[in-house]
């Protein structure tokens, strides 16, 4: 799916000719001349998600026990303040973001980027990469956002020159007067985009490497010497990249909502994480975790030939002590009415009820169980999901026959889980089943509800050995787990993030990724698409000693 067109071969050849010829007869283009020091501070963002409203600790909207301990972070809100502390109180500021600032909360299923954008504006960013959450309902929606935002969105590896919603909207870099100096910033977007959203038959996706060396090269002829890249690529190939092209001094990142910090607990490295660059120079990658909970900071002090020689920073909380910016809270009141509405809108029909009791959803296989997580697995089918996975605890509501809304829905799934794919061996698949049945009898929520499986579990085996056998679909049969094969598995941003206690998601994950839709939107669409749904038990979790469940 990702191109390499020859074109963009040839035109970084004729531009590198073409560098080379300028640097031997204008000897000042060689190297920029000398500069005094300069400290550039970067503020930033990613993931957003259009969280307009604060999350709790798990992600998910923050309920009112949470409100009144305190225990609520991020929103548009509370962002906007911190951001604009930030500025006044930084040497030479610059705002930015990693992507994703689409998909995710009532609000974007409404608005579809539109409060995004005034948002943003109001914020006051300077740059944004483009998430592949940003071509969720297509480049007309993307173009839209694009042309209602009043600062540069940048991709050098998109090529949109033959969607004409798009022509001419993306820039692959722009360079920013911050102080006294031109700092360049160039986009880059994960080449995965066309099988992660609906990019359409237009647009094309080029190697990163390639499409930054072609923008660096012009960037160097224009006397720019501190580069910035906003990537939504993902943590570990912002790395690669980091070591593979010459010319970027700062990767703000985004795509796999990665926390590094300092200070953070559970943080997967430093802030900022340190590579060399071809030429043995420090690239600084940093990332803000996701949903608008942290701000990231970071300020880099370069020599006279832009190269960093000192740097520090950190993220920091957006939380609950933060007061909330009027400004933004005028916006959001005006633009909170349809949202309202939207949860009174009909998505479908169920022809039976569907039972998510705590008392069924905790300890066996109940409907509403059934139905998420076969919504997880059709939404998912396109990449290839074989199993869903989730927790009994995450359903908390059952629903009746008859007309199905979206506040219904909500009240089912209210935490704004996002959709989560990984690939997990046999075994570790077996590890999270026993973890799931291990409290029963105490009614925790960990108790798996599934989809693409079978399984047998006996309470009255030793703890680590009470699942008796599992079996997996297999065309229109079942094959048993294998524990040496890989199976592609959905479940939720809370699971695969170790909650209720499933370390294994987050342990022995390959190749995660974590920015899928909301888990409500996808079974709106499921039970859309399925009117009128009936509930189902056809026996996927049986326990011994009780025959059918």
């Amino acid at each position: 799916m990702t191109a390499r067109p020859a074109a963009l071969a040839r035109l970084l050849q004729i531009l590198m000719a073409l560098t080379a010829i300028m640097a031997l007869h204008f000897p000042a283009l060689r190297q920029a001349a000398a500069e005094t020091p300069f400290t550039l501070t970067v503020i930033h963002t990613n993931d957003v998600h259009d969280r307009v409203d604060p999350v709790s600790a798990f992600n998910n909207t923050c309920g009112a026990k949470d409100r009144a301990k305190k225990r609520c972070f991020g929103g548009y809100s509370r962002l906007m303040t911190l951001i604009h502390d930030m500025r006044k109180t930084s040497t030479n500021p610059v705002v930015l973001s990693g992507g994703d600032q689409f998909q995710g909360s009532l609000f974007y299923r409404t608005y579809k980027g539109r409060l995004a954008a005034k948002a943003m504006n109001l914020i006051g960013y300077d740059a944004t990469a483009i998430g592949n959450h940003e071509f969720d309902d297509g480049p007309a929606v993307l173009a839209r956002f694009i042309k209602s935002a009043r600062f540069p969105v940048v991709a050098t590896n998109i090529d949109a020159a033959r969607e004409p919603g798009l022509n001419g909207l993306i820039r692959p870099f722009v360079v920013l007067r911050v102080g006294s100096r031109k700092i360049g910033i160039v986009g880059y977007t994960t080449e995965d985009t066309p099988e992660l959203s609906k990019v359409g038959k237009r647009v094309r996706f080029t190697r990163a490497e390639d499409a930054l060396s072609a923008a660096i090269a012009i960037l160097k002829t224009m006397r720019v010497n501190k580069i910035i890249a906003v990537s939504h690529a993902g943590f570990r190939r912002d790395k690669r990249v980091a070591a593979a092209v010459e010319g970027i001094d700062v990767i703000v990142g985004g795509h796999t909502n990665t926390l590094l910090s300092n200070s953070a607990r559970g943080a997967e490295g430093p802030y900022p994480v340190v590579v060399k660059s071809p030429a043995g120079k420090p690239v600084l990658v940093v990332q803000a975790f996701a949903f608008s909970r942290y701000v990231g900071k970071l300020e880099v002090r370069f020599d006279g030939s832009g190269v960093p020689v000192k740097w520090q920073g950190d993220l920091v909380p957006v939380g609950f002590e933060v007061p909330k910016h009027p400004k933004m809270e005028a916006l959001i009141k005006a633009m909170r009415g349809p949202v309202d509405a939207l949860r009174r809108k009909v998505v479908g029909e169920l022809a039976t009820g569907l039972d998510g009791s705590t008392q069924t959803c905790r300890s066996r296989e109940c409907t509403m169980g059934n139905m998420v997580a076969d919504a997880l697995v059709w939404k998912t089918r396109a990449q290839g999901t074989q199993i869903a996975f989730i927790n009994g605890g995450g359903v908390r509501a059952s629903m009746g026959a008859g007309p199905a809304t979206m506040g219904a829905i909500l009240v089912v799934l209210p935490f704004q889980n996002a959709l989560a794919t990984l690939k997990l061996r046999g075994r570790d698949l077996r590890a999270a089943l026993e973890h799931g049945v291990s409290q029963v009898t105490e009614g925790a929520g960990r108790f798996p509800q599934v989809s693409g499986m079978h399984f047998v579990w006996d309470p009255a085996r030793p703890r680590g050995k009470r699942i008796v056998s599992v079996e997996v679909r297999a065309g229109q049969g079942w094959s048993p787990l294998t524990d040496d094969a890989v199976y592609k598995v959905a479940t939720i941003d809370y699971l695969r993030g170790g909650g209720d206690g499933y370390k294994v998601f987050k342990e022995k994950a390959i190749e995660p990724y974590d920015g899928g839709v909301n888990l409500e939107d996808a079974v709106a669409e499921y039970v859309a698409a399925h009117s009128p749904l009936r509930g189902k038990r056809d026996g996927r979790i049986r326990r011994v000693g009780a025959p059918g469940r």
